[in-house]
């Protein structure tokens, strides 16, 4: 029996009113099944307005030409708030996770456009210039998510973070600043999450200018993102092998060191898993072409 024919029984055994209440029930739970988890309306939103550094290790978002698109971006996440908990419920692991970190990025990148004009009037020149004085724009419920307002911080803190035992998430949430790890050009997959978290996390740490290891003689350290220091309790728990961010760092000691003149030395200094960690100061200027 297809979809409208089950209705349409059901709908014989109600009087007028329990009848419409149905229909809109039934409707919207059709519609919700129809999630597309291949995301390709925001997939190819991504690979438009998001430019690739010279140096392949950065991202920059096109504000402008996603401005021009705003309609469409709206009308993308609009699919994202209509899930409902119990559809979202029913979908495995990887379904769950690759849609909150898409969630995460696209209001974020909706967060930027609905404020765009202060950005272009130099009213704005980061995403924390959207905050009240009681508020950072992190806390401001903006978009709907499973039936009620929400805000950014529920996603990340009450979502991912509390639901899924996965630190690399923090080189996939991009927050719209220089600093973050670089937008990804695609939208994330349930059967190609794991690879892309890993690719993110590779990029992410490859980047001098956010992660380094530096060498003096046979000493060293590593001058690491502020994102490690803030987020340094998710990667001691052993989730995902890393009991401590010298596992996390030995782990990608590839991507640290590439492309780097003094790479063999900077690998001893990892290996030794015995060396001060410093945090760099973070650059919350928006993550725009112009900040390339």
């Amino acid at each position: 029996m297809n979809n409208l024919a089950y209705i349409n029984k059901r709908l014989r055994n109600y009087p007028l009113i329990s009848s419409m209440l149905l229909l809109f029930t039934l409707a919207t739970q059709l519609h919700a099944e129809e999630f597309d988890h291949s995301y390709n309306g925001f997939d190819t939103v991504l690979h438009e307005v998001v430019q690739l550094s010279d140096d392949k290790k950065q991202t920059r978002v096109d504000y402008q030409q996603l401005a021009l698109q705003k309609d469409h971006l709206n009308s993308l996440l609009t699919s994202f708030s209509q899930v409902t908990k119990t559809q979202y419920d029913g979908w495995d692991e990887q379904q769950k996770l690759s849609f909150l970190i898409n969630a995460y990025n696209g209001f974020t990148l909706k967060l930027i456009v609905d404020h765009w004009q202060e950005f272009t009037e130099g009213d704005a020149t980061s995403i924390r210039d959207l905050g009240s004085l009681f508020t950072t724009p992190w806390e401001k419920k903006f978009f709907v998510l499973f039936g009620s307002q929400h805000n950014l911080d529920d996603i990340e803190h009450q979502m991912v973070r509390k639901w899924f035992k996965e630190p690399r998430i923090h080189a996939a949430l991009v927050c719209a600043a220089v600093s973050c790890p670089p937008l990804r050009s695609e939208a994330f997959l349930a059967d190609k999450l794991t690879a892309q978290l890993d690719s993110q996390m590779q990029l992410f740490l490859a980047d001098n200018s956010r992660n380094e290891i530096l060498v003096d003689g046979q000493k060293g350290q590593a001058s690491l993102s502020s994102i490690f220091k803030w987020y340094r309790g998710d990667f001691e728990k052993g989730d995902q092998g890393f009991n401590s961010l010298f596992d996390l760092l030995n782990a990608y000691s590839y991507a640290l060191v590439q492309d780097d003149e003094n790479s063999q030395a900077q690998r001893n200094v990892l290996k030794s898993a015995d060396y001060p960690i410093i945090f760099k100061d973070y650059d919350w200027r928006l993550n725009d072409v112009a900040n390339f």
